[in-house]
C-alpha cells in the first residue's frame, strides 16, 4: 500500500460509538463486572514494508465490525516503523493522540511548530482540535522503530491543538501503577482532553495488585506489553488485551514478570 493512500485511510475512519455491536460475543460476568478478552492473535496486520502495524481495533485497511472500539478508545495500534522511515506530513482534527515508544528514536514534527524526538521511557499526547498536522519518522538509519499509539475521543470538541512530552522515570512503576495521562495533570502526569487516564505498569513475578476505577462509569482496557497476568480467571500473555467495565476496581495477579499499559476511559 502507497504511504500517501495509507495516510488517507488512516485519517477517515468510522466513529461507530454503539457498544453494543463490540460486547455481542466474547463476554464473561462474574459479580457486576463485565469483561472482553482480545487475544493478540485476533488483532489485524499489515506490512507496509517500511511499517509493519498490528491493530486492536479497526483502522485503515483493516476492518472488523465488532472491534471499532473500546468505549472512547477508538486506536490501539503496535507498529514497527523501518529505519528512516515514517508517516508523512497528515492532518488530524478532535482527536486525542496519545504515542509511548518502546524502542528506538520517534522524530516529530507538527504545525504547531513542535519538534521534537521521543524514545523510551517518554510519553508524548496530542490534543488535534480544531486541526493540526504532523510527521513522525525514525530518526536512525540503522534501528527499527516500536510504539504503540492510541487515540482517544475527546471530551470537548474543536478546542485549541496542544502538544507535550514528558520522561517518566521507569523506578516510578516498579511493581506499582505510575499514572502517565489524565483530564488534570495530576500526580505529574500528562493533561489529555477527555475524562481518562493511562498508567504503566512493571510488575514481578508473584505480585497481586489492585486497579481501583478513577471515575465512575469508566471502563479499562488493559494492554499486556510483555508477560503474563491473570484477571478474574482470564490469563493473558503477551500482547494479549482485556476490556473491563460496570466494575469498581478489580484485581492482577502476575504469573511472569510484566509490563502493562492501563487505558481508563469513558465507555459512551
Amino acid at each position: 500500500m502507497k504511504r500517501n493512500h495509507f495516510l488517507k485511510a488512516m485519517v477517515f475512519l468510522p466513529a461507530v460509538l454503539s457498544v453494543k455491536s463490540i460486547f455481542a460475543s466474547l463476554t464473561k460476568k462474574e459479580g457486576n463486572m463485565k469483561t472482553i478478552i482480545h487475544p493478540a492473535a485476533s488483532r489485524g496486520f499489515a506490512n507496509h514494508g517500511w511499517l509493519k502495524a498490528y491493530h486492536s481495533f479497526s483502522f485503515a485497511n483493516y476492518y472488523n465490525p465488532d472491534k471499532m472500539h473500546f468505549g472512547l478508545l477508538r486506536v490501539l495500534n503496535d507498529d514497527t516503523v523501518a529505519p528512516g522511515q515514517g508517516f508523512g506530513t497528515h492532518p488530524h482534527d478532535n482527536m486525542e493522540i496519545v504515542t509511548i515508544p518502546l524502542s528506538g528514536v520517534l522524530e516529530h514534527k507538527d504545525s504547531l511548530g513542535s519538534i521534537g524526538v521521543i524514545k523510551k521511557g517518554e510519553v508524548q499526547v496530542m490534543s488535534a482540535g480544531t486541526g493540526v498536522t504532523h510527521s513522525e519518522y525514525n530518526n536512525s538509519d540503522k534501528e527499527e522503530v516500536k510504539l504503540l499509539q492510541t487515540w482517544i475521543f475527546p471530551k470537548k470538541k474543536n478546542v485549541k491543538p496542544r502538544y507535550d512530552q514528558k520522561v517518566f522515570a521507569e523506578e516510578g512503576r516498579k511493581n506499582k501503577f505510575q499514572k502517565i495521562v489524565s483530564p488534570d495533570s495530576s500526580d505529574g502526569s500528562l493533561m489529555i482532553n477527555q475524562d481518562a487516564y493511562y498508567f504503566l505498569g512493571n510488575f514481578e513475578k508473584g505480585i497481586n495488585t489492585s486497579y481501583s476505577i478513577n471515575s465512575p462509569g469508566n471502563g479499562v482496557y488493559l494492554f499486556v506489553m510483555e508477560g503474563a497476568i491473570e484477571i478474574d480467571g482470564n490469563k493473558l500473555g503477551r500482547r494479549d488485551a482485556i476490556g473491563i467495565w460496570e466494575a469498581d476496581k478489580f484485581t492482577v495477579s502476575v504469573s511472569e514478570n510484566a509490563e502493562l499499559l492501563v487505558i481508563e476511559m469513558p465507555m459512551n
